[in-house]
């Protein structure tokens, strides 16, 4: 009687481990996907080299989407994610709002002057 009992708490513990496993691991894979779409803003807003043609590339367009994209994900997870996620999906957010302001300024400033 107690092979049986030690044989099924065994068996317990394994899924429950399993179950914890893959909770692990869905938390690593979200802040992946995060941290891809991130680094694609990045270099869409011309900070990182673009991996493919080994040039930096700027796609001003792209970069507001990753953004909106971000945004809307962010709301459409609220209340399911850790801190953890939580945090790295904010401040992803706020650095790629921050240096997308600071390209748009820059490209303001490169405009030659209009004449009156």
């Amino acid at each position: 009687m107690a092979i049986k009992e030690t044989h099924r708490d065994a068996k317990i513990m394994t899924e429950e481990s399993k179950k914890i496993k893959e909770e692990e691991f869905s938390h690593l894979l979200f802040i992946q996907y995060i941290s891809a779409l991130i680094n694609s803003g990045m270099q869409n807003l011309g900070k990182t080299i673009n991996p493919l043609t080994g040039k930096i590339e700027k796609d001003m367009e792209a970069a507001q989407g990753i953004i909106e994209l971000l945004v809307m994900l962010k709301k459409k997870t609220k209340g399911n994610l850790i801190d953890i996620e939580e945090n790295f999906i904010s401040d992803g957010i706020a650095n790629l709002q921050l240096n997308y302001a600071d390209e748009v300024n820059r490209a303001e400033k490169e405009l030659p002057p209009k004449s009156q």
